[in-house]
């Protein structure tokens, strides 16, 4: 807001400066007058690194109130008369003479200690603080002041700012976060958010929150184009529903997925997908290997797959990502392979509950939307149901879809059923499937069994031990 003092505050290397430049930038762009006032680097080093991101920023007034290169050459000395009753005089001169000649309607001072090594006491401090808002307030001027972490006089300054925004940086797997703490008068949306430093400037992703449904619910049907896969599923998985596609490594999960992309794709329902345990390049082999005409797809534009670079993003970015494409192609399916990768490969300084929680947010966004989602997620077992998903995430899902293997006569099969479906029944009984040239062969119910959700099935009344029969 106009005529309010902002505090940007965090540790060397997280994006101060640079986040000021581009709020004069934004300024000198809507035709403000803006004031720069630096200390710690010259007018043109700043405009030199700013020039590097694409910041334009040569419009703006530059008032240098840092040392020059002299003081470091000079004899003199303060013996006589105490530092802040010299430098007071000139630094607060200066300001106001740029302030009442420029009359800026913004104001960025990097940093506002320069302000806080001229006063002996936080009350002295506080005091000056005061006098400078109201000053600039009068005039209507906006400031952004940047400022180190420190134990000297930050109570004073956080409690007088109309705003404070904290910005942290941690190792490669946390990432850059921004939080708004603090916006007088206005609110702000708690909790940390994603920010990158990119060669556009400072990218802020703000958390994502589910709003209320944008369409009624339809429980219309995506079919996996697999009658019996459709059989088991009664008819396919709804739109507006989240499913968890689990099992082991290799069983078949993501091809599975691809058969739901591709039917839906191919009856002109935009689909999405999102890899982060596979490359589009395998992706795509194993999907034609299997008939599964990806690349005709991708080219007609009714799908698009996307693989996510590890550590490249924040979950915040990764939703508004998934967010944005999702509107711009109407996308009425959404793959994400999966859970285990999203937690390896996004970067968080949060703990995996916290991780979840993003997900819940962006799944919940979607499905109110009526948009469904698959979610592929890897159990550790290979063979037996000891848990039905891994990574504590049932509470995510609407539907459970599992595949596993199972042992007969000393031989792996596959086998594919369903745990959950809110909408809509299921068969109670799994099926047996393969994997072929043609894609997804799913079988009969395996009837007449038990011990198939351990994974070592026995027919009924055969006290032999295992069955060899198929």
């Amino acid at each position: 807001m106009e005529g309010r003092l902002y505090l940007v505050i965090g540790p060397p290397g997280t994006g101060k400066t640079l986040l000021g430049t581009q709020f004069l930038e934004a300024g000198l762009e809507a035709g403000d007058d803006v004031l720069f006032i630096h200390a710690e680097e010259s007018a043109a080093d700043l405009l030199a690194n700013t020039a590097e991101l694409g910041i334009d920023i040569a419009d703006a007034t530059f008032l240098d109130v840092g040392p020059d290169s002299e003081f470091f050459m000079e004899a003199e000395s303060y013996d006589v008369v105490k530092p802040r009753d010299v430098e007071d005089g000139h630094l607060i001169s200066d300001i106001r003479e740029a302030i009442e000649r420029v009359d800026p309607d913004r104001v960025l001072i990097d940093p506002i200690t320069h302000f806080q090594y001229l006063e002996p006491t936080e009350y002295q401090f506080r005091k000056r603080i005061i006098s400078f808002a109201r000053f600039l307030q009068d005039r209507e001027t906006t400031v952004l002041a940047t400022k180190t972490p420190s134990n000297q006089m930050d109570s004073q300054l956080r409690s007088l700012s109309d705003g404070i925004i904290s910005l942290s940086y941690g190792d490669e797997k946390a990432g850059r976060r921004i939080r708004l703490r603090k916006h007088r008068g206005i609110g702000q949306q708690d909790g940390s958010h994603g920010m990158e430093i990119r060669e556009s400037g400072v990218e802020v992703y703000p958390a994502l929150e589910p709003e209320q449904r944008t369409r009624s619910f339809d429980p219309t049907q995506f079919s996996a184009g697999v009658p019996e896969l459709d059989s088991l599923l009664d008819g396919g998985l709804e739109r507006g529903t989240v499913t968890i596609l689990s099992g082991p490594s290799g069983v078949g999960k993501s091809t599975t997925a691809t058969e739901f992309l591709a039917s839906a794709a191919a009856d002109g329902s935009p689909a999405l997908a999102y890899l982060f345990d596979e490359s589009i390049d395998t992706f795509t082999h194993r999907c034609e290997t299997f008939g599964i005409p990806l690349s005709e797809l991708r080219d007609e534009g009714t799908l698009l797959v996307e693989e996510i670079e590890s550590l490249a993003m924040s979950p915040e970015e990764f939703a508004n990502r998934v967010k944005t494409q999702a509107a711009e192609r109407g996308a009425e399916l959404v793959v994400i392979d999966g859970i285990a990768g999203y937690k390896n490969a996004i970067k968080h300084g949060q703990d995996d509950m916290e991780l979840r929680r993003r997900l819940h947010a962006l799944t919940q966004h979607l499905t109110r939307g009526n948009t469904a989602v698959i979610l592929i997620d890897q159990r550790r077992d290979v063979t037996g149901l000891h848990e039905p998903t891994s990574e504590n995430v049932s509470y995510l899902a609407d539907n459970i879809v599992f595949e596993n293997y199972i042992e007969v006569g000393g031989e792996l099969q596959r086998v594919v059923g369903a745990l959950k479906k809110r909408v809509g029944g299921f068969e109670a009984v799994p099926r047996r499937f393969e994997i072929t040239a043609d894609g997804l062969q799913v079988g009969d119910p395996v009837s007449g069994m038990h011990g198939v959700f351990e994974g070592v099935p026995e027919r009924h009344g055969d006290s032999g031990g295992r069955s060899s029969t198929r």
